[in-house]
């Protein structure tokens, strides 16, 4: 890995490093530009993210091409009623000698499709999420390390909600943000149609593993003034109804606000952003650009939100003006 003399050095490295990447990407991957950002904003944070979509948006397409030019593997899981928390972890089985050997599951990799999340059980669902917060897997009492680093991107398609198992806002709190792939733009659908059948072209690595992990480091490092933290923690608290901080919108329409987990990932994605963008520290604006995808599974509206058609999107951009405008 390149030595940096100093830390501006590396933040300018960081925004090459982006830029190399999205040119990468882009060779497979049509659009979806800031689904793309949000993405590796996660890896860099070290975080994990929540995708919703609907099918056919090529999202494992998506997220094997990002480990491809991230240098990480790859591995999916297809999340079904019948899967157990052995089939994504391992499990232990007797070997030629009657021995007990631990059979790694496919969790063992840099980077993680939970491909349908919501179509498991909660003890699968359970399983995963720990592995995600402990960063290891314990079996018959024995601890073995998952692999550094570690991502997982998680799938749920918003349509069809028929015989799943919803996550409880408790699980859906691990995930940093919860990200929107939508319908791709006229001129996109275009370029994706005019290219079905071609041979992809290929997509060159232009990290390493431990650049990745030098770069989670910088992220941390990065200053941050009060006004920003001040910004981000009131508008988190303008999210939770009949509080001092709440607005009329916010105890008309929500009934659950976010945690402090919350202001913390605001600010976190707010670094990432600055850097990102070739900037040595966040403002106001770094936070409201990743303010939407982090707080929209954190709030819980009221039946009112729903029956006055008010979307979360709208809410969270209608406290964002109202904390920069008071």
């Amino acid at each position: 890995m390149e030595k940096f003399e100093n830390e501006v050095e590396a933040a300018n490295a960081l925004h090459e490093k982006f830029e190399s990447l999205k040119k990468e990407i882009s060779k497979v991957i049509v659009g979806q530009d800031e689904v793309i950002r949000l993405v590796i904003s996660s890896f860099f944070c070290h975080s994990h993210s929540l995708l919703v979509g609907v099918p056919g948006l090529a999202k494992t397409l998506l997220i094997n091409t990002v480990a491809s030019a991230m240098n990480l593997k790859f591995n999916r899981i297809q999340f079904t009623p019948d899967l157990m928390p052995s089939d994504i972890i391992g499990a232990e089985t007797l070997d030629k000698d009657r021995n007990f050997k631990f059979i790694k599951g496919p969790i063992f990799n840099n980077i993680i499709l939970a491909d349908e999340i919501n179509r498991t059980p909660p003890k699968t669902q359970a399983a995963l999420l720990e592995s995600m917060q402990e960063k290891n897997v314990t079996v018959a009492g024995e601890t073995y390390a998952l692999p550094d680093p570690f991502f997982v991107l998680a799938t749920q398609n918003p349509i069809e909600q028929e015989g799943t198992y919803p996550l409880p806002e408790a699980q859906l709190d691990r995930f940093m943000f919860n990200i929107t792939l939508d319908y791709p733009s006229y001129e996109d659908e275009l370029d994706i149609v005019k290219s079905s059948g071609q041979e992809l072209e290929g997509v060159n690595a232009v990290m390493s593993s431990e650049e990745i992990l030098y770069f989670q480091k910088l992220v941390n490092k990065v200053p941050v003034t009060d006004n920003v933290i001040e910004f981000a923690v009131k508008l988190v608290h303008s999210t939770r109804p009949n509080t001092e901080k709440a607005f009329n919108i916010t105890n008309e329409y929500l009934e659950w606000g976010a945690g402090p987990r919350a202001s913390q990932f605001l600010i976190k994605g707010a670094k990432c952003n600055a850097l990102l963008s070739g900037k040595y520290s966040p403002d106001i604006e770094d936070v409201k650009a990743v303010a939407v995808p982090v707080l929209r599974h954190r709030l819980v509206k009221n039946f009112k939100a729903d029956a006055e058609g008010m979307s979360i999107e709208k809410i969270i951009e209608e406290l964002i003006w109202k904390v920069e405008n008071n």
